[in-house]
């Protein structure tokens, strides 16, 4: 006898549904429109005037610069490029300066972890070198007072008040 539960095919169809909204979800959250990606892609890439700022930023009157870069931009948009392709491009075209942050590759990666590695690194085996001879320091023995330097201190003691 069955009870009042829900039945496999009750399940099936919602754990169907389900699925089909979170891909419906997924794939709309990849879709922009070009005017977005515009302004997104012309936040990353630098003006290259000379002027030292964001392509889209640029504020200098007749730049020879902006009128080409955010034509060129409009165009790989509309191409169907993608953002990176369109930062590769830019790069290869305008040089390494063009983009406002460096892309995320296996050089750049090494070239930002490896220097704070090696400092920690050679921060580590201070601390470890200084610890070894801190070891092997040897303990000196008291040294004995002789009778005619105690005499002396305690001279002095007096005579300072200390």
């Amino acid at each position: 006898m069955r009870g009042p539960g829900p039945t496999g095919r009750a399940i099936a169809k919602v754990t169907l549904i389900a699925l089909a909204l979170g891909m419906i979800a997924a794939l709309s959250m990849g879709v922009s429109d070009s005017g977005t990606r515009f302004n997104d892609l012309g936040n990353k890439l630098m003006c290259t005037c000379g002027c030292g700022q964001v392509l889209l930023q640029c504020n200098h009157l007749g730049c020879p610069a902006l009128a080409r870069e955010t034509a060129e931009l409009h165009a790989d948009i509309a191409a169907g490029m993608s953002n990176n392709a369109i930062l590769i491009a830019f790069q290869n075209e305008y040089g390494p300066t063009v983009l406002a942050a460096p892309m995320l590759t296996k050089f750049n990666m090494i070239a930002w972890i490896v220097p704070p590695l090696l400092l920690g690194l050679g921060i580590l085996g201070t601390v470890l070198l200084v610890r070894r001879w801190r070891q092997r320091a040897a303990a000196m023995p008291p040294v004995q007072q002789s009778a005619e330097i105690r005499a002396l201190r305690d001279q002095v003691r007096r005579e300072t008040e200390l």
